[in-house]
Formats: C-alpha cells, sequence, structure tokens
C-alpha cells in the first residue's frame, strides 16, 4: 500500500482539485498528454495492483505494528487483518476488485480525456478505499468512535473555557 498503491493512486487522486487561495481559486486539472499519461500510470498499476493483492501474504513487514492498542483500540493489527482475510476471502476479493473496477474505468476515462469525470472517478477510487479500510484497517473508526470523539473534544472544551 505505502510504496506502490498509495503513490500510483495519487496520479488518480491529484489530477484534478480546486483550491482557495489568498490570490482566489486554484484549479487543477490536466493538460497535457503527460498529465493525462500519468493518470493512465495510475490507472494500469492499480488495476495490476488488485492483481498482486490477491497472492496471500503478510499484510506488513515483520514487527511492523499498528498504532492503535488498548481496548478501544481503533486499527487492527496485521495479524487481526490476515485472519479477517482468510475468514472471508470472498469479501477481500470483492474489496480488491472495486478498486481494479475504478482503475479500468479511469482508463476508459483517460481515452476520452473527459476531465468532468475525473471529478466523480477520484470520488469512486476514494470509496472503494475507504470502504476497505474501514473494513481491515481502522474499523474501530465506526459511528461510535466519532461520538466519543465529540464528546470527548466538547469536554476539552469546556475545560479549557472553565480555565480562563
Amino acid at each position: 500500500m505505502k510504496y506502490m498503491i498509495d503513490p500510483v493512486a495519487d496520479n488518480i487522486f491529484n489530477a484534478v482539485s480546486s483550491t482557495m487561495t489568498k490570490r482566489g481559486i486554484v484549479e487543477v486539472e490536466p493538460k497535457t498528454d503527460a498529465d493525462w499519461e500519468k493518470i493512465r500510470v495510475g490507472a494500469v498499476s492499480l488495476a495490476e495492483a488488485a492483481s498482486l493483492l490477491q497472492i496471500r501474504r503478510p499484510v506488513a513487514p515483520a514487527g511492523d505494528e499498528h498504532s492503535s492498542t488498548g481496548p478501544d483500540a481503533v486499527e487492527l493489527s496485521p495479524a487481526q487483518i490476515a485472519a479477517k482475510v482468510e475468514r472471508d476471502p470472498v469479501e477481500w476479493t470483492a474489496r480488491i476488485q472495486a478498486m481494479r473496477n475504478v482503475a479500468l474505468e479511469a482508463l476508459e476515462v483517460v481515452k476520452r480525456k473527459d476531465v468532468a469525470e475525473l471529478w466523480d472517478l477520484g470520488e469512486n477510487l476514494d470509496n472503494a478505499c475507504e470502504a476497505c479500510h474501514r473494513s481491515y484497517w481502522y474499523p474501530g473508526e465506526g459511528a461510535e468512535f466519532y461520538r466519543k470523539l465529540r464528546k470527548r473534544l466538547e469536554e476539552l472544551r469546556t475545560e479549557k473555557g472553565a480555565e480562563r
């Protein structure tokens, strides 16, 4: 993920954007053949990475652990992720296929050089990635997690206000 999928996904994620600056709105979109080729590289690499994700192997290098521990841990450890994949390989395959489908969709968008479709494509890729991450990486980050987080933030604001 860190060294292959994430960097090439950025070829798609970063292809279009709209940023408000002090000087106004800065629009980013592919304008040259090289810009479109970068998106194609990302799409082909993601589609091929899907095949690599099907190969059973450790989900993290030896000794690499997650940073979330304790009874309310949000992240799964590499061992927990591997166990979940083994328990339900059909879900794993479906999550991988969802990413691959978006990558193949990106190839079609590149052929048409359709900037408007790139916005939807980025959202589709984000949805595919987040669905997998929420299942395998940080499943504890659900509605209850955010409810507790909001409550704790409110408590901290109240405490800070009382200190003044």
